[in-house]
Order: C-alpha cells, then sequence, then structure tokens
C-alpha cells in the first residue's frame, strides 16, 4: 500500500462557492434596498416640491389679488372731473370712471371774487351765472381787459362726495374753469364757459387760502393792458 496522505476533501470547493453565492446575493439584496430607499427619498423630495410649487403658487395668486384689489380701491378713491358736455352758460361735469357716482358738490370761488360758493345735487356742472358778473367786477378791479385773449383762467376749489364700490368718499381739489370774455355793443361782455382742468388736489381746510393766492398769482401774471 501506498503511504501518500490522500487527496483534498472534494466538498470544501463546493461549500466555498455556495458561500460566495450567498454572499453575492445578500450584496444584490443590499443594492436593491439601497437603492429602494433612494427612490424613496427622491419620491419624498418630489411631493414636497411640488407641494412646495403649489403653495407658491397659490401665495402668488393671492398677493397679485391682493395688489389689484388695492390698485382698484385707489383708483375708486381717485377722483377726476372732466367736461362730459359743455354750453356757453354751462359746464356739465362727469367723474373720471363709470364706477364713481357724485352726489354731490361744492363749488367756492376765490374771496376776490365777492362770490358765495355753489352747491349741486345729483347733477355736477357749472354755471356762468354763479361768477359771471362778480368775475366781471373783480376783472375791472385788477385793471384786466374788458376782452380777453384765447382763454383765460378761473381757479375754483371743488369738493365732490362722491360713492365708488357702495363707499362713500370727499375729494377737495382745485381747478381752473377756463372761459373767455367777449363784449357786445348793447349787451355787454359776457363770460362765455370753455373747460375745466385739474390744478392740484388739496385740504379742504386748505383750499380758500390756496385758491385765492392761484387767483393772486394769475392776475399778477396777466398784463394790464387796458386801453
Amino acid at each position: 500500500m501506498s503511504d501518500r496522505p490522500s487527496d483534498a476533501d472534494p466538498v470544501a470547493p463546493a461549500e466555498n462557492a455556495s458561500e460566495q453565492r450567498a454572499a453575492e446575493a445578500a450584496a444584490i439584496r443590499r443594492r436593491w434596498i439601497t437603492l429602494g430607499e433612494a427612490l424613496a427619498v427622491i419620491a419624498v423630495v418630489i411631493s414636497g416640491l411640488t407641494l412646495f410649487n403649489s403653495w407658491s403658487e397659490r401665495s402668488d395668486s393671492a398677493a397679485t389679488k391682493q395688489v389689484e384689489a388695492q390698485q382698484h380701491s385707489a383708483r375708486a378713491r381717485t377722483l377726476v372731473l372732466s367736461v362730459a358736455s359743455a354750453r356757453d352758460d354751462e359746464l356739465v361735469l362727469k367723474p373720471g370712471t363709470a364706477e364713481q357716482l357724485i352726489q354731490s358738490q361744492t363749488v367756492v370761488f376765490p374771496t376776490a371774487l365777492g362770490a358765495a360758493p355753489a352747491e349741486t345735487t345729483g347733477e355736477p356742472r357749472i354755471e356762468a351765472g354763479w361768477f359771471a358778473s362778480a368775475l366781471k367786477k373783480a376783472r375791472d378791479a385788477a385793471g384786466l381787459p374788458d376782452d380777453s385773449r384765447g382763454d383765460e383762467r378761473l381757479p375754483v376749489a371743488i369738493t365732490t362726495r362722491f360713492l365708488a364700490d357702495g363707499t362713500a368718499y370727499e375729494d377737495t381739489a382745485l381747478y381752473d374753469i377756463g372761459y373767455s370774455v367777449t363784449g357786445k355793443l348793447l349787451s355787454g361782455h359776457i363770460v362765455v364757459l370753455r373747460g375745466l382742468s385739474l390744478v392740484s388736489r388739496v385740504r379742504a381746510a386748505d383750499a380758500q387760502a390756496v385758491l385765492d393766492e392761484r387767483w393772486s398769482k394769475l392776475v399778477r401774471h396777466r398784463p394790464n393792458d387796458r386801453k
């Protein structure tokens, strides 16, 4: 009989191969678990971004609507009068937007004219008869010519009470009435109304003082060229 040791156990390589396959399978499972976790995290992130984007859009929309509402409210409160129709002796007035409804007005004249304030209710207008005679006397006292050259300007302070979107507002502003004075041999001089333009907004308490200052300024800048 031979004394050489027997060959290595043939079971050992098989066990090693089995362990290797088990290790590889475990590694693969770990990779799948890691990939699944990563996908879950990505899904959570995407969901979070989607929710944030939706919230951001709603916030932007709400902010935009709020700004639009504020702008609309500001426009509603801002009154600018213009002439709807004109005759020689009357200017029919209207607000700048259809959303505004004029309830009443008080028209105040420069102190130099000595004319009483005029009140209107529901029909905003300016009538030459309110101040024409006083204006001609004031022009005479200031040494202004009997006949005007082009359009003259008479400053007035107009306080308007109006509604906008169901809310009551009050606006006081300085306007210039455009007019001309023409002479006729038999009937004398007449005041013809031309138009209306906004000068500035004023506080009601300061309106008369600002009005008188503007009248004085306009008179000083007119040449005394009476013949």
